[in-house]
């Protein structure tokens, strides 16, 4: 069992930054492909990012150039680092271990507004 939780959200202006962290409760980042998700209400959940076993990364084109995925083996987290939000950012982000039957965080909200 791997048990993930988010943290970092928060309430941001437009224009802002946000780092959002996943902490795994041990190490799996040489056997899972970690991911990024969020949902905003009344949409699909929608995938953001990706960061493979072997390090490389691809984005949405939503996020693409202000989003950046990364990890710190050490401290068994991963991060997104967030900027130039928009007030359509706005959702609940969810870190993922394994694909849709891995392990889901419990999601964090980030709110983008003035």
């Amino acid at each position: 069992q791997v048990q993930l939780v988010e943290s970092g959200g928060g309430l941001v202006q437009p224009g802002g930054s946000l780092r959002l962290s996943c902490a795994a409760s041990r190490s799996i980042f040489t056997i899972y492909n970690m991911k990024w998700y969020r949902q905003a209400p009344g949409k699909q959940r929608e995938l953001l990012t990706t960061l493979t076993i072997t390090g490389s990364t691809n984005y949405a084109d939503s996020v693409k150039g202000r989003f950046t995925i990364s990890r710190d083996n050490a401290k068994n987290t991963v991060y997104l680092q967030m900027n130039t939000l928009k007030p359509e950012d706005t959702a609940v982000y969810y870190c993922n271990a394994g694909g849709d039957n891995g392990y889901w965080g419990q999601g964090t909200q980030v709110t983008v507004s003035s």
